[in-house]
């Protein structure tokens, strides 16, 4: 089964307005890992597609989204997926790709048959999907958590300090605009992405996981002088607009995967906002 859903993009003005509720219902992705299910989201922030594949019962077959106008869902898109669950693997084109915990996986453009599959229905793979569309085909790339470009940025004295490890990015995977990666968080550091930054170039998404049980991350964003914020938990995704700081603060460690598309693939280019000067 395929469900989806579809986002309208919302200009900082309006957003000054939102309620709680009205902020949750615009930004907040909270039916992802549905078991049985291929869930998606389409947002109008640079056509960007986040969802989510859970086979349990049975396997799972990628298919088109009206959004899409097109005869299979990879005909002008590329996409990247990593696994949250238990062992897994992907069926591209008759060639299976087994992707463990925290592995990631990128399909380019014009592959016509994708299958999502479970190693073990008692603990089945999940499957966090994000999808841009492409201009032209580059090939399928399996990266392990191990082969990521790793990056050791923050301190435990500002309690950010972390790891971010850089999975479908040019350094590692050529693709069309598609950017995803994994921050982790060290043990006793609650802040991601601080200081904050913008990127007016292009959007994001973030999925938020490894929440414990009775803890949860209250995620930040708006302009850096009209900060709002929403309470998430885990295995829950938020829409970050490219005019919107993406931060966080958790009540434990965590993790968070990040997926980036629009117009400019380097992964420096962020206007950087003073801690100071946020409101």
């Amino acid at each position: 089964m395929t469900n989806y859903s579809s986002r309208y993009a919302s200009s900082p003005k309006a957003v000054k307005q939102y309620d709680t509720k009205q902020l949750r219902d615009e930004f907040l992705i909270d039916n992802l890992m549905q078991e049985d299910e291929l869930t998606f989201t389409y947002s109008h922030y640079d056509r960007y597609i986040t969802g989510s594949a859970v086979p349990v019962n049975k396997d799972l077959v990628l298919e088109t989204i009206d959004p899409l106008k097109s005869t299979y869902f990879l005909e002008r898109r590329e996409i990247g997926i990593i696994n949250v669950g238990g062992n897994g693997s992907v069926v591209v084109e008759g060639e299976t790709y087994e992707l463990g915990f925290k592995d990631a996986l990128y399909i380019g453009s014009g592959n016509k048959e994708v299958v999502f599959k479970s190693a073990d229905a008692k603990n089945p793979a999940k499957f966090y999907i994000n999808s841009a569309p492409a201009h032209t085909t580059y090939p399928t790339v399996k990266v392990s958590l191990t082969e990521a470009n790793k990056l050791h940025l923050g301190a435990m004295e500002t309690a950010n300090h972390r790891t971010v490890n850089q999975m479908i990015i040019g350094s590692v995977v050529t693709t069309c605009q598609l950017q995803m990666g994994m921050t982790e968080l060290k043990p006793g550091s609650v802040w991601n992405t601080m200081p904050a930054h913008v990127h007016d170039r292009r959007m994001e998404v973030y999925f938020y996981l490894d929440i414990p049980e009775n803890q949860a991350v209250c995620h930040f964003m708006g302009e850096p002088q009209e900060t709002r914020h929403i309470w998430m938990n885990n295995h829950q995704a938020v829409i970050s607009p490219p005019w919107s700081i993406h931060s966080g603060a958790g009540t434990s460690n965590y993790t968070f995967i990040w997926g980036m598309a629009g117009e400019n693939l380097d992964y420096g280019d962020m206007d950087v906002c003073k801690i100071t000067d946020l409101r």
